[in-house]
């Protein structure tokens, strides 16, 4: 386990959005079975929580870039905050969705064609967006996702408001086809690590990269497909299970993206105004962490050496942190004791975990 790599790839955004929902499928599906009765208004309460943090911390992020002119010459901050102002549009065209769908559902006062016209309009919107993101390097994934499901928004809302008798598996055709496409890139993932952990010349980092991100893929994929067959089978009632037995499969999916959220680089650094990755600025307010972030654990013991563990030095048996020894001094017993002269030096505050101790 390397610490310091877990601190600098970890992308806080995904895993406050992935969080919220995995906290709203269990919130919605257990309002759905009758388990809790709560206002739909409560239900929703982890996606305002979203929905707050990307409000609050554009807002800051817009206080920053006004109040303080220099910072828009640190490198490419105009695109950041040009990214950070379209990532904010999109979600409060997102929020007006959220807020018809709850109110819908807790009044039933009004059409779902009305309540699905914000994310049509968010999901036109989105493809101009993509094409901007390629064009400056910038990741799209929301946009993706809205851009791709249009047509599957038109159908659910038009066999919401029962203007078509469709199945629901007909309804959703258009998600049957991009799971398809997700299966194949799942499909050439997996023969892909495959390929790589049988070839001699290839190192084992990158055998580990392919083997994880074919994993990855795989606990991504696959429940949602699950999911998406219970779902039509339920709503077609031909099984009589639960929506909280429905929604298990998606949790899955889930926790696989919250802890992928932990190695996905990137991320927009005008967010609440911090001009940096959020591992500097998190080391830069907790100084203390500074030195747990530059630890790498490993428990891996050299089978050529005869030694038992029993008899290795202490810093290779009980402290593994302790690693680098530069020099022997005899104690009275006349036995060699290792000293370890960083631990001997004062600690100097960094900023960038990337600078050794």
């Amino acid at each position: 386990m390397n610490v310091q790599t877990l601190f600098q790839n970890f992308n806080p955004s995904k895993f406050i959005i992935h969080t919220s929902l995995m906290v709203f499928t269990i919130f919605f599906s257990l309002r759905l079975d009758g388990t809790i009765l709560w206002s739909y208004w409560a239900v929703f309460s982890p996606i305002w929580f979203w929905k707050f943090m990307v409000i609050f911390g554009a807002a800051v992020g817009s206080y920053v870039w006004w109040r303080y002119p220099h910072f828009r010459l640190e490198g490419e901050a105009y695109i950041h905050y040009k990214a950070m102002l379209i990532t904010l549009a999109l979600h409060l065209i997102l929020l007006m969705f959220e807020l018809l769908a709850c109110d819908k559902l807790q009044s039933g006062r009004h059409l779902w064609i009305l309540v699905f016209i914000p994310l049509i309009f968010i999901s036109v919107v989105s493809i101009a967006v993509c094409v901007w993101a390629v064009k400056h390097d910038r990741s799209f994934e929301l946009e993706l996702f809205c851009s791709v499901n249009m047509l599957q928004f038109i159908f659910l809302a038009l066999r919401l408001d029962k203007f078509t008798t469709w199945s629901w598996e007909v309804v959703f055709v258009p998600l049957w086809i991009v799971m398809c496409l997700s299966l194949v890139s799942v499909l050439y993932t997996i023969i892909f690590a495959g390929i790589l952990i049988k070839t001699p010349e290839v190192n084992s980092r990158q055998r580990r990269t392919s083997f994880n991100a074919a994993l990855g893929y795989t606990l991504l994929v696959v429940p949602i497909l699950v999911f998406q067959v219970l779902l039509t089978n339920k709503l077609d009632e031909d099984i009589s299970m639960s929506f909280f037995g429905v929604c298990s499969p998606l949790l899955i999916s889930f926790t696989t993206l919250i802890i992928m959220s932990f190695n996905s680089k990137g991320g927009n650094k005008w967010w609440f105004g911090l001009r940096k990755d959020f591992c500097q600025f998190l080391l830069g307010i907790c100084p203390f962490l500074q030195e747990y972030a530059n630890i790498a654990y490993n428990s891996q013991i050299n089978l050529g050496d005869s030694r038992t563990p029993s008899t290795q030095p202490q810093s290779e048996t009980e402290d593994p942190v302790i690693t680098n020894l530069s020099h022997k001094t005899k104690c009275k017993s006349g036995k060699n004791v290792q000293i370890n002269e960083t631990a001997l030096k004062p600690v100097a505050q960094i900023i960038s975990i990337d600078m050794p101790d």
